[in-house]
């Protein structure tokens, strides 16, 4: 084991109780969940209940609301990543494990891919769809905020559907960057701003079909409501390409999917 993985492991335990962070001092400053304006230690702690809730129906969710599009993009997203046998893999919010199981086939007995989530009942769908498989990869209950890794360490670095979901997502996209090797890669799938002449019944189906299929397929509507909401908080694609520029990357592109119903960014660390 290396030195790095037991300080790694032992800020990681430190950090979580039962899939929540410990009690913070109080804080002043605010943020949005959904629509709403809420402090910032709070939202950590909805954003928790969300994907407690949602998680065992999570695979079978995405594949509804999307018809399976989200497979694609996820396809795309790997075929960018270009993983060669003997990387190192980061898969940060990788919840149940669809690009790490791609990744770890790529990357070999030779690489080293962790799945990484900051909520604990998705990274365990994650681990154990990958033991389903044959497949024992490392994973960690961390905070994309806070990596527990070291300096220049991985090749890749993957965030699908997850950087929406936090707080500070420029702290998150600096810490990125940080563990990245120099000419390393960072790719973000997210769902983005659709084109414009489909925004209207884009909007329809997030509003009403969204929450309806979360009702009757995970009896859970909140949640699903809130991810249409937090899909319109989130950065368009060209705020998105400035904040991984701010953040130090370069060479920042995006892909449009589906009419920017989503779209990946990827940057290079020089």
């Amino acid at each position: 084991m290396r030195p790095w993985e037991i300080q790694a492991r032992s800020n990681v335990s430190g950090l979580y109780n039962g899939g929540f962070p410990y009690a913070q001092p109080a804080m002043s400053n605010t943020t949005h969940f959904g629509y709403q304006t809420v402090a910032e230690e709070e939202k950590v702690k909805k954003v928790a209940e969300v994907f407690h809730s949602v998680a065992a129906k999570y695979d079978v969710m995405n594949d509804l609301m999307s018809a399976g599009l989200h497979r694609v993009w996820k396809a795309f997203t790997i075929a960018q990543a270009g993983v060669r046998p003997g990387f190192k893999v980061l898969d940060i919010a990788g919840g149940t494990g669809d690009l790490a199981k791609a990744f770890a086939k790529q990357a070999g007995p030779t690489g080293e891919v962790w799945l990484t989530d900051i909520n604990e009942s998705m990274l365990k769908v994650g681990r154990d769809r990958l033991l389903n498989k044959g497949m024992i990869t490392p994973i960690a209950l961390c905070d994309a905020e806070k990596l527990p890794f070291p300096d220049n360490y991985f090749d890749r670095i993957t965030v699908a559907f997850g950087l929406r979901n936090m707080t500070h997502k420029d702290a998150a996209l600096a810490e990125m960057r940080r563990v990245l090797k120099p000419g390393g890669k960072l790719l973000v799938l997210e769902f983005s701003k659709v084109w414009e002449p489909l925004q209207r019944p884009y909007d329809v189906y997030s509003f009403s079909v969204l929450p309806w299929l979360g009702k009757r397929i995970a009896n859970d509507s909140d949640s699903y409501r809130y991810l249409a909401e937090s899909i319109r908080m989130h950065p368009d694609q060209e705020t998105l390409k400035g904040m991984m520029e701010t953040a130090g990357l370069d060479k920042v592109e995006y892909f449009n999917l589906t009419a920017g119903v989503a779209a990946l960014h990827t940057g290079i660390k020089l």
